[in-house]
């Protein structure tokens, strides 16, 4: 029985290889060279008549810059962890927190320091935020106001208001952000100044 399950499993990598290889844009002379991986064993593994082995999976994944689990598709039933990837945005430090939900994301975000007299940066789109600081402090604006929070401290507010928070010392500051599905598309997969929402 968990023979079928693996074979079920592995049954279904040579739609996944193709499909991804397809939205990578490359070919297959292409991953060969950067996998060390033969043109006919590539084409084989994505026709389904190559088992894919460990070894093989491994280079194409990081080819790809996948993980193992993209490529077997391999569910993730009694394991609630996440696994989060931080990646880094306008100096910013950004870790998500969720992984299915899709009303409200939630980051841990470390700011860099910031001159205590710099502006604010501040933008306008649709969706609510919410914030709350771990440690350091941070000056938030929304619209003409400006507070200051320290740690323990949050606030929630409307982002059809130009808003924008950064630390308030020259130090780093760290915080929890929530996001609803909208102002998560702005803030980390959005770029430039501000956007009228």
């Amino acid at each position: 029985m968990q023979d079928d399950a693996i074979d079920l499993v592995l049954g279904g990598v040579a739609d996944r290889l193709r499909a991804l290889r397809a939205r990578k844009g490359r070919t297959l002379a292409e991953l060969s060279t950067e996998t060390g991986i033969s043109v006919s064993t590539l084409s084989r593994l994505e026709s389904g008549l190559r088992r894919p082995t460990l070894d093989l999976l491994i280079r194409l994944a990081a080819a790809y810059g996948a993980s193992l689990d993209d490529l077997v598709g391999a569910p993730q039933i009694a394991d609630a962890r996440i696994h989060p990837k931080p990646f880094y945005r306008d100096g910013k430090a950004i870790v998500p927190l969720t992984r299915h939900n899709p009303d409200v994301h939630a980051f841990k975000i470390v700011l860099p320091g910031h001159p205590p007299e710099g502006a604010v940066p501040r933008r306008v789109h649709e969706g609510y935020d919410w914030i709350y600081v771990l440690s350091g402090s941070i000056r938030l604006a929304i619209g003409d106001d400006e507070l200051v929070l320290q740690p323990g401290e949050a606030a929630e507010f409307d982002t059809r208001k130009p808003h924008g928070f950064v630390s308030a010392t020259t130090g780093p500051a760290e915080v929890i952000n929530l996001l609803s599905r909208v102002g998560e598309r702005v803030h980390v997969h959005g770029e430039g100044g501000e956007s009228a929402g």
